[in-house]
This record gives structure tokens, sequence and C-alpha cells, in this order.
């Protein structure tokens, strides 16, 4: 009998339909969860640089941020976040880039709030 690794599954597009219906989706040599979100980091790469106010200029772009999730000394769990993005006039934006809120990410959405004091931008 022939086995395939979870590993090597994704690499293959992993045989189905996804769980949420979501198509992954290659933009600029990176490989993204969904349509949505390689379409938000298209969005993202035109207002880096762009003649525009500092406060709509995309700065700095930062891709899977891990936030560590603890309370009274116990790790609970990570938050990983799609996109942290600076702005021109310093200001920053945690975006999660969002088809299906699960009650999971609901919980971690309030975790993140109550444990780091960072609201996350639903796009």
């Amino acid at each position: 009998m022939n086995t395939i690794s979870v590993d090597d599954l994704r690499k293959l597009g992993g045989g189905g339909v996804s769980k949420y219906r979501n198509t992954r989706t290659d933009y600029n040599g990176t490989v993204y969860d969904s349509k949505k979100e390689a379409m938000y980091r298209q969005r993202l790469d035109m207002l880096t640089g762009a003649n525009i106010p500092d406060h709509e200029r995309v700065a700095l772009i930062e891709e899977q941020v891990r936030y560590p999730i603890v309370i009274n000394d116990v790790k609970i769990c990570s938050y990983v976040l799609d996109f942290k993005v600076t702005y021109g006039d310093g200001h920053v934006d945690h975006v999660d880039v969002k088809g299906m809120k699960t009650q999971v990410y609901k919980l971690k959405k309030k975790m993140m709030l109550a444990v780091h004091g960072i609201e996350i931008v639903e796009v």
C-alpha cells in the first residue's frame, strides 16, 4: 500500500475541496490560503511606495506573524495573523483575511485583545 505524508498532500493541492471552500492561490511566488488573501496582498503592494498620503501609504508588510496567547504563565495557544501592516504615518493594522468566522477564531480574536491589546481588523 502506498502512503503520502500530509505535507506532500498539501503540496499537491490537498486532493479535494477545502473545508471552507477556499482556493489556494499563488501571487508573486507566494501561495496564499485563499484568493481573497492573495488579492489583499496585491492591494497592499499597490499601496507600497504609492504617491498617496502617509496614513494610506504602506511602509511595511509582515505576513503570518505568530503571537503566543499566555494567561497566568500558561501558554494556551498561538494566534497567526495574516498581515501586520505598518503605514507611512506609523500606525499599524493587524489584519486577518476572513471568509468564515469560526468559533475558535472568535475566541482567539478576543484573547488577542485581552492579552496583547491588539484589535484584529477583518477584511
